[in-house]
């Protein structure tokens, strides 16, 4: 699949549902889709006349953004976070769906460490547990 073709169908996506924010891969993630995935979401979501997006976060992804050397790509250095205290066990529940993907600890995939993730990322900002992000673009309205 060429990378217009991605584009095309975030593209489609965003006609249909209208998002305000849309969450995206970090740049500097190590997995090669998900720099894709991130290049077509950029470009599917560009600040044009009547566009509903107003807000580009990207995020993080354990053993794929902490993997990529930072000499070789922008490092992720999260400036958006959201307080995850209340609602952790319900992402650790959706992880166990997703347990193909999981790997032991100390594997940064593991359960222990994304939970070790969540804590540090909440304690950087004075909460519980935080999942961490990188502002790419605000756009706000002065009503």
């Amino acid at each position: 699949m060429e990378l217009l073709d991605v584009v095309q169908r975030i593209e489609t996506f965003v006609a249909r549902y209208g998002p305000a924010t849309v969450l995206t891969h970090h740049a500097g993630d190590v997995n090669v889709d998900h720099r894709v995935v991130h290049d077509a979401v950029i470009a599917a979501c560009r600040p044009q006349p009547m566009h509903t997006v107003r807000e580009l976060l990207f995020f993080e992804i354990p053993s794929s953004t902490e993997w990529r050397p930072p000499a070789s790509a922008p490092p992720f250095t999260p400036n958006w976070f959201v307080d995850i205290s209340d609602t952790l066990d319900a992402k650790l529940a959706a992880l166990r769906a997703y347990a193909p993907e999981m790997r032991p600890f100390p594997h940064p995939r593991s359960m222990e460490a994304v939970v070790a993730l969540a804590t540090w990322r909440g304690a950087t900002v004075g909460v519980a547990a935080a999942e961490a992000f990188m502002l790419g673009r605000a756009i706000i309205r002065q009503d």
